[in-house]
């Protein structure tokens, strides 16, 4: 019996280190989410800001983007 127990004792330790490496993973996860969020909205910002100030532009770069799209996704295979 007392070998079964050091088994169960070793085995709820390493499950209680897998799951405090997990929340921490988690947490760390959580972080970085609002991170990216943040830079995301931060962007936005920024492009809108330029959108506003060089419309005409902006403009011929979207286009000018859309047409080298459109030529990459068009292309046959020969």
């Amino acid at each position: 019996m007392e070998t079964f127990d050091k088994v169960s004792h070793s085995a709820h330790e390493a499950f209680d280190k897998v799951a405090d490496a997990t929340s921490h993973a988690a947490e760390a996860i959580g972080k970085k989410g609002e991170q990216f969020k943040n830079a995301e909205q931060q962007m936005v910002k920024n492009c809108r800001g330029y959108i506003r100030e060089y419309p005409i532009m902006s403009v011929g770069i979207a286009a000018a983007a859309g047409f080298l799209l459109s030529r990459l996704l068009s292309k046959s295979p020969n």
